[in-house]
């Protein structure tokens, strides 16, 4: 695109939804899109695919819940985090009651597993740990 240029009519959709806001990194975006975890107009999407206003899209989000987004704007570059959510309408339907238990369940799991040492290894332990690696 060159200065001064209107707005694009399509851009790739790993550089839309990293420049949404909707993945951290465009590689995050990339690797989403070749794992089957976004459809286009309820087709699945590579991430070199053309992204238009007024296409619907379809995220899959961890544990099993979904993202539905329809795209409101096209950007090619990043923008203030503001003008990003501009950029695409989001019709996810509020969390049942249940989806919202399961999340707390799992954010309490979570919590309960990281443990953490009560001292850094020292030179005996390093020594034990890598004995017991085999090295």
């Amino acid at each position: 695109m060159t200065e001064g240029s209107a707005a694009p009519k399509a851009v790739r959709l790993d550089v839309w939804l990293d420049v949404a806001c909707l993945f951290r990194t465009r590689s995050e975006a990339q690797k989403a899109c070749q794992g089957g975890k976004v459809d286009v107009n309820d087709h699945a999407a590579k991430p070199h695919r053309l992204v238009r206003v007024g296409d619907e899209l379809r995220i899959t989000r961890p544990m099993g819940r979904h993202q539905l987004i329809v795209v409101r704007g096209l950007a090619e570059r990043h923008v203030a985090k503001a003008a990003a959510w501009a950029l695409y309408e989001d019709r996810t339907p509020p969390p049942s009651l249940e989806e919202l238990e399961d999340r707390r369940v799992e954010r309490a799991f979570r919590a309960a597993v990281r443990v953490q040492p009560a001292r850094p290894p020292s030179k005996r332990d390093r020594r034990e740990i890598l004995r017991l690696k085999g090295r």
